[in-house]
């Protein structure tokens, strides 16, 4: 990954060059983001020890289509990581996700909308870009992420049946938006 100098930092900050950044990083909702954040952190977790070394950082990367250097990712982990530790707990990863949104974005002043928020996770798994999310799109999503749900169609097209409420085998956009709205509902109880 390049790195660049970022105009908006303070001199000599430099950002990952990741490609365009995403106005997603950063979310509004502090518990909302709490959530998701925690879920990136169980993904990337992939021995389930609660920490998040280099290396599994890298690999989860590259399962997502987005190779990394692992030297620089080890560079940028290392700065994050408590002494006495050999990866990033929960808290170390927040502050690394802070700390890459602030040299991304700025302060909190510059924040998307909710609704592109949503149309980015959309996209995300919207892979063929026809406006809907089918069975197949949902299974290579969950398959790259490493996930056990990824390699059964039939649990695949049990998620789909929960939140498809026009029955039509996909989920549309509102069908998304009501979904993570719920996921958002229940998470703050």
């Amino acid at each position: 990954m390049a790195r660049a100098e970022d105009p908006a930092a303070a001199p000599g900050v430099t950002r990952l060059g990741l490609g365009r950044p995403s106005p997603s990083f950063r979310l509004r909702s502090p518990s909302l983001n709490s959530v998701r954040l925690r879920r990136v952190f169980d993904l990337f977790d992939h021995n389930y020890d609660g920490e998040i070394t280099a290396d599994e950082l890298c690999l989860a990367l590259d399962r997502l289509g987005l190779g990394a250097d692992p030297s620089e990712i080890a560079s940028i982990a290392a700065g994050h990581i408590r002494p006495g530790r050999s990866g990033l707990d929960f808290r170390d990863f927040e502050g690394l996700h802070r700390a890459l949104s602030d040299s991304h974005f700025g302060a909190a002043g510059e924040r998307a909308t909710e609704e592109s928020d949503m149309e980015e996770a959309f996209r995300v798994f919207d892979e063929d870009g026809d406006g809907y999310i089918s069975a197949a799109e949902l299974q290579l999503v969950l398959a790259k992420l490493g996930l056990p749900e990824g390699k059964s169609m039939s649990r695949v097209r049990e998620m789909i049946c929960r939140v498809d409420q026009n029955c039509d085998g996909r989920v549309d956009f509102i069908e998304f938006k009501h979904m993570m709205q719920d996921i958002s509902v229940r998470s703050s109880y």
